[in-house]
């Protein structure tokens, strides 16, 4: 402690900046020195369940002397913090700058926020959690703000989601989880400068539908888990390049015409789409094989991929795997696509379990798959599957297309099953 002690104040702060700020701030009763070093912090974060902590507050961040606040982080749980505490704690935080702001406090239908969030011109990241969007000022903008995030946030009309967007005149990265909310039965997502949109819709809303206008978007994240009919209008994204889709209701053919401008899909589906589209840009395909139509979705896939170059096939993490033990099988198609002829170089097949099904894939693809340079097979190796010896034979022994290809099989001692 003496050494730091010795070094220049500027120093001391940087070091504290790299533990929590509860660390930080018992430092203060080291010395009458260290009393104040923690109040040039330029990241706060108060986290607690503790009544005291809003007298804590109340007292020393208005007393706080960084010139700028780089992130402000609220998790607070306790009822004796009131609305009208967070608001002050947030205008002081834009009074000194606030980049950053994190928020978690549930209070339901009580508004938490000063207008003057919503002017605030230094604000790069918002992230909102468990609270309630009651108004948005009017003439008002964010005009720096570029990545805002939303989970199980409340908005008090179907509108408000889309006025905050509309504030947003720079937004680049949008997170939105959607949980039951009574007030919102339809929403929109319209922000022409978003380059990264994650959404997701649980599966106990009663939702009539939502549409989705990004023209820049280059990566979109879609986990639309509603088993209601809704409807889902998604605009075309020409400049979309990657992404992640997880469907559970009839409708994937409304996403799919819009993504077949990608060059790297994860996908997992109940259903199997029709006719008329085509990847032509895919080049790298994750399919997750939990649900028991999987298989006819991959050689679908196949078929509608001519660049194909490498496929990953698994089951994504934290998926249901009830599926998993069922007999569908593998209809091949009635053709060979063109990427298996032309352009399929590398598959990776983690938790291969040995089912018919996944044998005659696999047996597939390396007879017919001409310039595959390397397959590597990752096994469970549960005991109610096929043993490990039995699929080594039966795929080692199997024909290959091209006399190149690697076969590499070990054990998955990571698989999601």
């Amino acid at each position: 402690m003496d050494r730091i002690s010795g070094l220049p104040d500027d120093v001391v702060v940087k070091i504290l900046s790299f533990v929590p700020t509860k660390v930080a701030v018992s430092t203060s009763i080291l010395s009458k020195r260290w009393e104040f070093l923690w109040m040039w912090l330029p990241r706060l974060e108060f986290i607690s369940r503790k009544p005291e902590l809003r007298d804590f507050i109340d007292r020393k961040l208005p007393l706080h002397r960084a010139p700028v606040i780089e992130r402000l982080r609220l998790d607070l749980y306790s009822p004796a913090i009131k609305p009208e505490d967070i608001r002050r704690w947030i205008e002081i935080a834009v009074s000194r700058h606030v980049r950053e702001l994190k928020t978690n406090y549930y209070w339901e239908n009580e508004n938490i926020f000063p207008s003057s969030l919503f002017t605030c011109k230094s604000l790069v990241t918002l992230k909102l959690r468990r609270v309630t969007l009651v108004d948005i000022p009017s003439l008002v903008c964010l005009p720096s703000l570029k990545t805002l995030k939303l989970k199980s946030v409340k908005f008090v009309d179907e509108e408000m989601l889309q006025e905050l967007l509309s504030i947003c005149p720079v937004l680049e990265d949008l997170s939105v989880r959607c949980d039951d909310d009574e007030n919102v039965k339809e929403f929109t997502i319209n922000v022409p400068s978003l380059l990264s949109l994650s959404l997701v819709i649980t599966d106990d809303w009663l939702l009539d539908g939502y549409e989705i206008d990004t023209p820049s978007l280059s990566y979109l994240k879609l986990e639309d888990w509603n088993d209601l009919d809704h409807n889902s209008l998604i605009k075309n994204m020409p400049k979309l390049r990657e992404a992640y889709v997880d469907v559970r209701y009839p409708n994937l053919e409304s996403v799919l015409e819009s993504i077949t401008s990608v060059k790297h899909l994860t996908i997992c589906s109940e259903v199997v789409y029709g006719d008329g589209f085509v990847f032509k840009e895919l080049e790298h395909l994750n399919l997750c094989m939990c649900r028991e139509d999987s298989p006819n979705l991959l050689g679908k896939l196949l078929k509608d991929s001519p660049n194909l170059r490498i496929l990953d096939i698994s089951v994504v993490k934290d998926h249901a795997t009830d599926e998993l033990n069922g007999t569908v099988s593998w209809n091949q198609p009635n053709f060979v696509p063109e990427c298996l002829l032309l352009s399929l170089q590398t598959l990776k097949w983690s938790g291969y379990y040995g089912r018919p099904q996944d044998r005659d894939i696999a047996v597939y693809i390396l007879k017919n798959a001409r310039h595959l340079k390397t397959a590597t097979i990752l096994a469970d190796t549960e005991e109610h599957y096929v043993p490990n010896l039995q699929m080594i034979k039966e795929l080692a022994l199997s024909p290959r297309a091209s006399s190149t290809c690697q076969l590499v099989f070990v054990e998955d001692l990571n698989s999601s099953v």
